[in-house]
């Protein structure tokens, strides 16, 4: 059995990019995609990836709260083609501290007017996760600038650590002409 593995991130217009080439597999990652971006309590605050492997999917990342990780399963383990689920999906922890974090950065991000056209659509582009205080900004952006100043308008913030893992639609481009 050939083993294939899809992972990308599932929490933005990106999301349609994959990191392989089985038609099988990459059916069935789309269709995952879907139903993890069509959940309604899906939010910039939340990132879930994924994988698929021969009909067994693996679900990663963080969420707000514990109903979102056991939905998401629940709506991928009803696709068709799924043959099972493992979900490693982990919930933040509750913190008023951490809340105010992330709606001071999201209103410092997507109030920049260089990048309020990520936060137009139901899946904005540049999502935030807040740990106990320590910020990750994922998704995807345009360009290497739009990255740059994501990160300052987060790195304004109280966070004790902020990661940029923004990428470009280029790198992503260049990331999938690899595989």
């Amino acid at each position: 059995m050939k083993n294939v593995l899809f992972a990308a991130l599932l929490l933005l217009g990106f999301a349609g990019q994959t990191l392989a080439a089985d038609p099988t597999n990459l059916e069935l990652f789309r269709k995952v995609q879907n139903q993890v971006n069509g959940y309604a309590y899906f939010t910039i605050f939340d990132s879930v990836s994924a994988s698929v492997d021969a009909g067994y999917v693996t679900l990663s990342g963080k969420v707000t709260m514990p109903f979102k990780a056991s939905d998401i399963e629940k709506r991928v383990a009803r696709i068709d083609g799924v043959t099972g689920v493992r979900n490693t999906i982990a919930v933040l922890p509750l913190s008023s501290f951490d809340d105010s974090l992330r709606r001071g950065i999201a209103r410092a991000i997507y109030g920049q007017s260089s990048l309020s056209m990520y936060g137009v659509g139901a899946n904005p582009s540049i999502h935030i996760i807040v740990d106990r205080g320590h910020v990750t900004l994922n998704g995807v952006v345009n360009n290497d600038m739009d990255r740059q100043i994501a990160g300052m308008a987060a790195r304004s913030s109280l966070a004790f650590e902020v990661k940029n893992e923004l990428k470009t639609n280029e790198e992503i481009k260049l990331e999938m002409e690899k595989l």
